[in-house]
């Protein structure tokens, strides 16, 4: 199975400074998307802090022997690493950062995230959210006192209930299956799931190369003037023959990318 994979990261329509980072580990298989929390300079150290953790560990075990236990392992180290520089630089101030990691291997995907970083999977024209957000508004859905109808938009949406760098251990949670050739993965911090509904990913992922779709979501995001910094990593399963140099997409020049702009309305 072969792995192709594009992303990109960006501070948005209306932020002055970016907390997200992605990362491609493609000799592991794996892929990361961080959503730093904790204010102008805190944020993007937490970002950082993970990446680079999850990056050293991956260096030292090596790519063959780095599965998702060891990344969970790596991410509680993230998380203790988190917790220390708050309280050393920050005099016991908060960061923290959501995040979603994939992983495919053995023709296997496994899913692993903690707050409302989400994981989408397109198969057979159909689009499924493959992690469940870890949020308040989430809970409340779930506990039937709110219509997911209602839930866009909501003054506790973005209060999340698991962030790595809050807690002394982490509750991360996992999903898995078989990968199967056609299959389109995307991460993505809640500046891009906030920001469109699933028909709008849908119609950006279903008929589009892998930089086209990648370059539609960014280039309506920043039309629209989003209001969060916005990170998108798009991976795709296609034909067999894995290797490490596969991880790359080609643009076709002759693509038209489908672009969301506001809608003007008339008054009279």
């Amino acid at each position: 199975m072969e792995l192709s994979s594009v992303g990109f990261t960006h501070q948005g329509g209306t932020r002055e400074h970016n907390e997200d980072a992605w990362r491609a580990w493609p000799e592991a298989g794996l892929w990361l998307v961080v959503d730093g929390m904790g204010g102008h300079s805190a944020g993007d150290v937490a970002s950082r802090i993970i990446c680079d953790t999850v990056g050293r560990d991956l260096a030292y075990h090596g790519a063959a022997a780095y599965d998702i236990e060891r990344l969970e392992q790596s991410l509680q180290a993230a998380n203790e690493a988190v917790r220390d520089y708050g309280a050393q630089a920050l005099g016991g101030g908060t960061l923290g950062a959501t995040l979603v990691a994939l992983q495919i291997r053995d023709g296997r995907y496994r899913v692993l995230w903690a707050g409302d970083s989400r994981c989408y999977r397109l198969r057979s024209q159909h689009l499924e959210q493959l992690s469940r957000d870890h949020s308040q508004v989430n809970d409340l859905i779930r506990a039937g006192m709110l219509s997911p109808d209602n839930a866009r938009g909501h003054p506790m949406a973005h209060v999340v209930t698991r962030a790595l760098g809050v807690e002394p251990r982490v509750e991360l949670e996992r999903a898995e299956g078989q990968a199967r050739l056609g299959d389109l993965f995307m991460l993505c911090s809640d500046g891009v799931s906030d920001e469109f509904e699933d028909q709008e990913l849908h119609g950006f992922l279903a008929n589009s190369s892998l930089q086209d779709a990648s370059d539609a979501i960014l280039y309506s995001a920043l039309v629209n003037k989003c209001s969060d910094n916005i990170t998108c990593l798009l991976v795709k399963a296609e034909m067999s023959g894995y290797h490490s140099r596969a991880i790359r997409e080609e643009r076709d020049p002759d693509a038209t990318i489908p672009v969301r702009v506001p809608q003007k309305t008339t008054q009279g």
